[in-house]
């Protein structure tokens, strides 16, 4: 797979997720947060089982010790993300959660940097703190009302930054990135159905009442979107990558607007360039220099 093909690949995951906000949103109407990850992350898993069961006997290699470390990582990682982004959903707005769980961008190339050692590519440095201001502009230029929510939110992005890290590495080393996307959904799904008998009260009613937003949730965002993420970062750079799925508060807010009715300012629109423009910057300035030195 191309660079470019990639790409595209990531980007149509970042739309699948910035709707999903609605879903994740209007699903605390009728039931709690680690219910909700537990039957999304449990349905997402079951779906994409089969394919990751074939994906796995058809390399026909068991997992190493040190994969499966780097997959217990990623899905402790990943649940932990999922669990403060849902639980801070229930106090504030789809748009500051989708500008607010892009703030990994922000941290993926810091992470990168100072824990591995890594630098990313020059550019990488000029397209985060563009896709940040554009982040920030979707919101209508201020976060004088941050509460609970947004922090655990803020939390959360930390932790989707280390999954975005590990997500493509984890892919690229085993070469499967079904069975990479596959395990951590039913690890997450297991835990937060787990910790939903133990700290919620999970009933028929309310799991019903949001159907919709579970077969979205699961199917689209957790299967569809999750797993293109990680066929994309197999080809993709991770600190480009968290550039490139930062889009997706682009279309939280496109869709909380749509939907939910939660106004975008015209302020939002400059954001939304910024956005695209970071992350066609990323992508097309590393390509044409490359043509250039060959």
């Amino acid at each position: 797979m191309n660079r470019f093909t990639a790409t595209l690949i990531l980007i149509v995951a970042t739309a699948i997720w910035g709707f999903a906000f609605i879903a994740q949103k209007s699903a605390m109407d009728s039931m709690q947060p680690l219910t909700f990850i537990a039957m999304r992350y449990i349905l997402g898993g079951l779906v994409i089982a089969p394919l990751a069961w074939r994906e796995y006997k058809r390399r026909n290699i068991k997992i190493s010790y040190k994969e499966w470390a780097i997959i217990a990582f990623l899905s402790i990682n990943f649940f932990l993300g999922s669990w403060l982004q849902q639980w801070g959903l229930v106090s504030t707005s789809v748009t500051n959660g989708g500008f607010l769980t892009g703030m990994y961008v922000f941290f993926v190339p810091l992470i990168l940097l100072f824990v591995f050692r890594t630098k990313p590519h020059k550019i990488v440095w000029v397209c985060m703190p563009l896709a940040l201001t554009g982040l920030f502009l979707l919101t209508g230029g201020k976060l004088d009302k941050i509460n609970s929510g947004d922090w655990l939110i803020i939390s959360s992005a930390v932790f989707w930054a280390m999954h975005v890290l590990g997500l493509g590495y984890a892919a690229r080393l085993t070469k499967m990135p079904l069975v990479v996307s596959c395990l951590p959904f039913l690890f997450a799904g297991i835990i937060s159905g787990a910790g939903a008998f133990m700290f919620e009260t999970p009933t028929i009613t309310g799991i019903s009442g949001g159907w919709i937003e579970i077969l979205y949730a699961g199917i689209l965002s957790t299967a569809v979107a999750f797993t293109l993420q990680a066929v994309g970062q197999m080809h993709v750079p991770p600190a480009n990558a968290a550039i490139i799925l930062s889009g997706e508060s682009l279309f939280a807010a496109i869709g909380g607007a749509v939907i939910l009715g939660e106004r975008l300012l015209a302020i939002g629109y400059i954001g939304a360039a910024l956005i695209f423009l970071s992350i066609i910057l990323v992508e097309s300035v590393p390509a044409i220099i490359r043509r250039k030195e060959n």
